[in-house]
């Protein structure tokens, strides 16, 4: 993990994963304790978990209510995806704002997520392959979100293919956040 940027939004990093390509393939790293300790972010991963996804799907937005929260990694390994972000913490600066990634199996970047952030993304090719690791284990009963297209940011597919569980949650502006 060679190169860690910090976004707009406080906590979150875009990540350049250490890889190298040969005659043989690729080789990328994709976590390193002593990185992540450097920058003061967690590297306790409790869980790791991948998505394969069809193209035109938006997931999210996502996050765990304590004591469940967690920081998390995520990445994707195959296809291409945008992924996005939103600071739900009352107390940052940048409360209600998102930022968007661009991950794809051949740019060989990730994001680092602080607890307090929610978590989607709009999947632009089919079969794509987003990898998860949280700091905590997934708690159903701690399961939070926020409805996909409540907190300004537009997403590109008019017809997006969602989950019945997503298309449930509160708006953002009914949110009251635990963060």
């Amino acid at each position: 993990m060679n190169n860690f940027r910090e976004t707009k939004l406080k906590g979150v990093f875009e990540i350049d994963l250490f890889h190298l390509k040969d005659d043989r393939g690729v080789f990328v790293k994709t976590f390193h304790k002593k990185t992540l300790e450097s920058y003061g972010l967690e590297t306790d991963f409790a869980e790791s978990f991948y998505s394969i996804n069809n193209k035109n799907v938006v997931r999210g937005m996502h996050f765990q209510y304590p004591p469940d929260d967690h920081s998390k990694i995520v990445y994707c390994t195959s296809g291409a995806l945008t992924d996005v972000i939103l600071d739900i913490r009352k107390a940052s600066p940048t409360y209600g704002q998102y930022h968007t990634v661009e991950l794809f199996g051949e740019n060989f970047k990730a994001v680092y997520l602080p607890s307090g952030t929610a978590h989607g993304f709009f999947v632009k090719a089919d079969h794509t392959c987003m990898v998860y690791l949280t700091s905590t284990m997934h708690s159903p009963k701690n399961d939070g979100g926020i409805l996909f297209d409540s907190f300004g940011y537009n997403w590109p597919v008019p017809f997006p293919i969602h989950s019945e569980r997503d298309l449930n949650f509160p708006s953002f502006d009914q949110f009251k956040s635990p963060f």
